[in-house]
């Protein structure tokens, strides 16, 4: 682990950075849209490393451990905790514009009497981390490399995407955009190997990757990636928001939408290996386990929980379905683009939430399309009166136009759909009361339907 050559004469001692960072770094974490542990406290943090990426910047790996959930049953739970990717900014005279991004003044220890800061919300450091894209090699553990023919320019002026995600995106010039994943996992992100596999298949719905940083200690892990940016693009789900506003129908554009879904499921099937056998009864358990602890989580869920299971059931002796394959894996209106009558998709990175190894693995393509389901649902839901009616032609012109291209109708595989669609809207659930507690009712319409009426 380097140390940091830093802002003062003798360079800090890594061991002791904590004793500055510890009790700003409590207080900051939680309230940061992309922690993942808010409804927990944070018990212990540890430096995993730290590289002087620039002058006045550090980056940081730091582990952030919290109070685990006890899983149902009443055993012992596992210690709970994630990584996270830091880049933080270090002033001796704080600037009146750091708003948001101030963490606060450090009182003791080798940073004493100085400002950090997100410096991924300074222009500054946000143009110094293009230039290190720019031109590949290494600081410390850090590598930053390229394979992409396209050149980037340079002097592209950046700006922090101002949306609810669970990471960080810096657009620059509206010619780019780079992800900086903030919850690490060891090994390759999804983000990254999927559209470069995508790309060499030939597949246009998915933007190449431009450049991209990893780690190598303390272990090997991607950090963010730098692709083409679609400034004329407008999401899914504002597209989606805006057609219900105005009255206007959003088949055509779903129908579309599902054909492009298809496209990508194909050469996903083309550049990664399939499984021809997968068991629904180890589907079925694994959606059983997840159903016992988000109902343990979130007390609302319980009386639904015997209903909800015959959707996992049913799976047994039901037809399988297409073979499992690489998939997106957290597909929604969020995670779509449309460019003049284009769809792309973007965010290959799966549920946070989940393993790296789970996320990477082979899945039903029928999850995807459950997950797109549930969110013309979402939208659905966004005005009042709910408009059912919209949410179930959009549903239907989204099979149909993924019927189209991938030979086989989601709607014909009904049992597999439904368990599918379930195990989404119990993710939900737990996703939003743990986040966006408001929202709780919109997936909990989900799970009374499909509880009770079975669909």
């Amino acid at each position: 682990m380097p140390k940091t050559a830093f802002l003062r004469p003798s360079p800090p001692d890594v061991a002791d950075i904590m004793v500055s960072l510890g009790g700003l770094l409590r207080q900051w974490l939680p309230r940061q849209r992309w922690f993942a542990g808010k409804d927990r406290p944070v018990t212990d943090l540890a430096l995993l490393s730290m590289t002087e990426l620039f002058p006045g910047c550090l980056h940081l790996l730091v582990h952030a451990g919290h109070v685990p959930v006890p899983p149902p049953g009443g055993t012992a739970a596992a210690p709970a905790g994630d990584c996270y990717q830091l880049l933080l900014g270090v002033r001796e005279h704080p600037s009146p514009r750091l708003g948001r991004s101030l963490v606060g003044r450090a009182t003791e220890g080798p940073l004493a009497g100085l400002t950090v800061y997100d410096a991924l919300q300074d222009l500054r450091s946000a143009q110094l981390l293009l230039d290190r894209l720019r031109h590949p090699g290494a600081a410390g553990p850090l590598r930053f490399e390229s394979c992409s023919p396209v050149p980037v320019p340079e002097g592209l002026a950046p700006r922090l995407m101002d949306v609810e995600q669970s990471n960080s995106s810096l657009v620059y010039g509206d010619a780019f955009v780079l992800k900086v994943f903030r919850r690490i996992q060891p090994g390759v992100n999804p983000d990254l190997e999927v559209p470069g596999a995508l790309a060499r298949q030939g597949c246009a719905r998915v933007p190449a990757p431009v450049a991209w940083f990893r780690t190598t200690s303390p272990w090997n892990a991607t950090l963010g990636v730098l692709q083409p940016f679609l400034p004329d693009a407008a999401d899914g789900w504002t597209l989606a928001l805006r057609a219900l506003a105005s009255g206007d129908d959003f088949t055509v554009e779903a129908g579309e939408l599902g054909r492009a879904t298809a496209e990508v499921h194909l050469a996903l099937a083309s550049a990664f290996p399939r499984e021809e056998h997968r068991e629904n009864d180890r589907t079925a358990a694994s959606m059983s386990e997840r159903l016992d602890a988000a109902a343990h989580c979130v007390p609302a869920l319980q009386p639904f929980v015997p209903g909800l299971r015959t959707a996992f059931g049913a799976l047994t002796g039901c037809d399988p379905g297409p073979a499992a394959q690489r998939i997106h894996g957290d597909l929604h209106l969020g995670q779509v683009l449309r460019a003049g009558r284009d769809w792309f998709v973007i965010d290959f990175e799966g549920e946070p939430s989940r393993p790296l190894a789970e996320r990477r693995s082979p899945h039903s393509p029928v999850r995807d399309i459950a997950g797109m389901l549930r969110s013309f649902d979402y939208a659905a839901r966004q005005r009042r009166p709910w408009r059912p009616e919209w949410a179930r032609r959009c549903r239907e012109s989204f099979c149909a136009g993924y019927a189209s291209a991938a030979g086989w109708d989601p709607r014909k595989k009904h049992g597999l759909l439904r368990a599918y669609e379930t195990d989404r809207a119990v993710y939900e659930v737990l996703y939003e009361a743990r986040h966006r507690p408001d929202w709780l009712p919109v997936p909990m319409a989900a799970i009374e339907r499909l509880a009770v009426r079975g669909g």
